[in-house]
């Protein structure tokens, strides 16, 4: 009985430490900036502070007019940044206008 415990207790134990999937593509923010900048034309369109976490970390979304292309990263107080997501066809949203004088 004490051995499948222990048996379960290290694989679980292995699973909590192990490297999230997307490990291999953070870095330090320069180095990921550089590429964006250089690779993908992505210039920084948008950020904000993520709080209520311990730390906080900032949300940047690069994108390119030239390329079509977005990426969003989460950077790290210590400064290392993590690619959270990247596509194509990025576009701008803007919010309906309503004329002045119109009941909207």
């Amino acid at each position: 009985m004490f051995k499948r415990l222990f048996s379960v207790a290290l694989v679980f134990g292995m699973a909590a430490i192990a490297p999230p999937a997307l490990a291999n593509a953070c870095a330090p923010r320069e180095v990921i900036t550089d590429r964006l900048s250089e690779k993908y034309k992505e210039t920084l369109s948008s950020g904000g502070l993520q709080t209520g976490q311990q730390t906080g970390t900032m949300l940047e979304i690069w994108t390119s007019n030239e390329t079509g292309t977005f990426t969003v990263l989460i950077t790290h107080p210590t400064g290392v940044s993590c690619v959270v997501a990247t596509g194509e066809d990025y576009f701008n949203a803007s919010p309906a206008v309503v004329p002045p004088g119109v009941p909207g």
